[in-house]
């Protein structure tokens, strides 16, 4: 027969006392009303923020973007194939946001900043949110820099500042990738860093730009975002920053 010891007893219970754990988690999860074209609709998320992440059931993190009063529209960070239409999602109380390291530049990496090109993690210690306040114009330091773009034309008639948008635009097949990769490998050796952004565009052609840019070795002072499945306002665009 087993012989019960209090003395035990009255130590594992004291135990089991002091690892309680009082603190209460609060989930804000709902459900997935509509999902297509890299947008999912959402019932609920009373709570959300713009810009907040959200995460789905299967794993696919998505930013919240449109907010009404009886839904949200969700932009997907992924192709989001295994969601559906009743699929649990819930907000993860965190802000669209983006690592900030000098070991990002050869690197390209996918709309949540994960390498894609097999050359393992990138390490960051510091991170910037996506929807940060800018400068406004009296404390922005005045174009004075021309940055040559190595096409004569562009050069000569439309000159470029350094830190001066400029847009590129135009119909398909009219050489508007053509200007501005040429106008990355102009800036070797010029002390800037060029950001290439690609919104929506085949594997293939990413893989061409790369290989273009490693050719001519201008893919060190250089990362590449790729944004595959978001479908927004934007096609190609390319930001240069002075360093």
């Amino acid at each position: 027969m087993v012989t019960i010891r209090a003395d035990e007893i009255s130590k594992i219970i004291r135990e089991r006392i002091e690892q309680y754990n009082t603190e209460v988690k609060i989930v804000n999860t709902d459900t997935v009303l509509q999902v297509g074209d890299g947008i999912a609709r959402i019932y609920g998320l009373d709570e959300v923020m713009a810009s907040e992440l959200v995460e789905f059931e299967e794993g696919t993190i998505g930013i919240a973007w449109n907010l009404e009063s009886k839904n949200v529209g969700v932009v997907l960070m992924g192709d989001g194939l295994l969601i559906q239409e009743g699929s649990s999602v819930k907000a993860i109380r965190r802000f669209a946001q983006i690592p900030i390291s000098e070991a990002y530049l050869s690197r390209v990496i996918n709309a949540l900043a994960k390498p894609i090109d097999g050359r393992g993690e990138i390490s960051a210690s510091e991170s910037r949110l996506i929807e940060s306040p800018v400068l406004g114009i009296i404390s922005r330091r005045s174009v004075y820099e021309p940055l040559q773009t190595g096409l004569i034309a562009i050069d000569s008639m439309i000159p470029i500042g350094r830190g001066q948008r400029e847009l590129i635009i135009g119909d398909k097949q009219t050489c508007k990738t053509t200007v501005a990769t040429d106008t990355i490998l102009n800036q070797q050796g010029q002390n800037v860093i060029c950001v290439y952004v690609v919104v929506g565009q085949k594997t293939s052609f990413v893989a061409q730009v790369v290989t273009t840019l490693q050719e001519r070795r201008a893919i060190i002072y250089i990362y590449i975002y790729i944004y595959i499945y978001i479908y927004i306002y934007i096609y190609i665009y390319i930001y240069i920053l002075k360093e």
